[in-house]
């Protein structure tokens, strides 16, 4: 499976603090806010990965994480040009996904939890259809949200609806097979003069192949797409690293433990950055 990270967008709702800079290069306490998007991909076992962002901002992340060699997995990067809807990472990405099932993130989406890992390895093992991820909120009608039966077969999907059917949204994260190239290529722009991630949903829904992951009390997700989001999202990352020693996305703790890296290559890592917490904890892994 291929994973893209969708880091473009004009980031609007966070100006004046973008408009020099990419949102998803913010920092979100002691990393850029696109290492946790990228986190997920990697915990799911995906190590080929397409960064899709403006023209403006591709070469920062060219310049962040390179080749991805020294994490043991691979990172290209392509335009896109406009924000044109969330369903054009699969037009645009089509000669990188070939022919493999991929899964897209957003890269000002977080998650933490427990059994996280575990869902993403199950959820990457999929063959025939689509899964999205069902997220419990008091406030479904400000977002995509969605009805399932009882075998998490999905019944509708609304978009800020007045009156939600439930109170489970749709975050960020989804795994398709490889129809979805072709599903993106055929939907119409919405009123905005977007491709939507939900027309995309919607057609896999129409051949009864949309499937919903729930995402139990355990977990934590959160947009950091807002002046107060990138505050909680810190807040949250800082205070799970002080209290459990814990680290949130530390992509090369991740690379580590699935055997991408070896102990060399992290204590080597972790020396360059023996400055900061984030490289001490490096070096204590490669250490112990």
């Amino acid at each position: 499976m291929k994973g893209i990270v969708l880091a473009g967008g004009s980031g609007t709702r966070l100006y004046p603090i973008t408009k020099a800079v990419s949102k998803q290069l913010l920092p979100v306490y002691d990393k850029p806010l696109i290492y946790y998007s990228i986190s997920v991909l990697m915990l799911a076992g995906i190590k080929e990965i397409l960064v899709i962002s403006t023209p403006d901002d591709l070469w920062q992340y060219k310049k962040l994480l390179g080749d991805g060699n020294d994490l043991g997995i691979s990172f290209v990067y392509q335009v896109q040009e406009k924000p044109n809807g969330l369903a054009e990472a699969f037009i645009i990405g089509e000669d990188f996904i070939g022919d493999d099932n991929v899964a897209l993130v957003l890269g000002d989406n977080m998650f933490y939890g427990h059994r996280f890992s575990e869902i993403l390895q199950e959820s990457s093992d999929i063959t025939d259809g689509a899964i999205v991820f069902g997220y419990y909120t008091q406030n479904p009608e400000s977002f995509g949200v969605i009805e399932f039966d009882e075998d998490n077969n999905v019944i509708s999907i609304e978009e800020k609806p007045a009156n939600p059917k439930s109170n489970y949204i749709i975050p960020g994260l989804y795994f398709y097979d490889n129809d979805v190239v072709e599903i993106a290529k055929n939907i119409k722009p919405s009123g905005r003069g977007e491709l939507e991630i939900t027309s995309v949903n919607e057609e896999y829904l129409n051949r009864n192949k949309l499937k919903v992951q729930l995402l139990g009390r355990g977990m934590a997700w959160l947009d950091a797409g807002t002046h107060n989001g990138l505050l909680e999202a810190s807040n949250f990352v800082e205070a799970v690293q002080k209290r459990q020693g814990l680290y949130i996305a530390c992509l090369e703790e991740i690379s580590y433990s699935k055997g991408y890296i070896s102990k060399e290559q992290l204590i080597e890592i972790g020396e360059k950055l023996n400055k900061t917490e984030y490289g001490q904890h490096l070096l204590k892994l490669g250490r112990d």
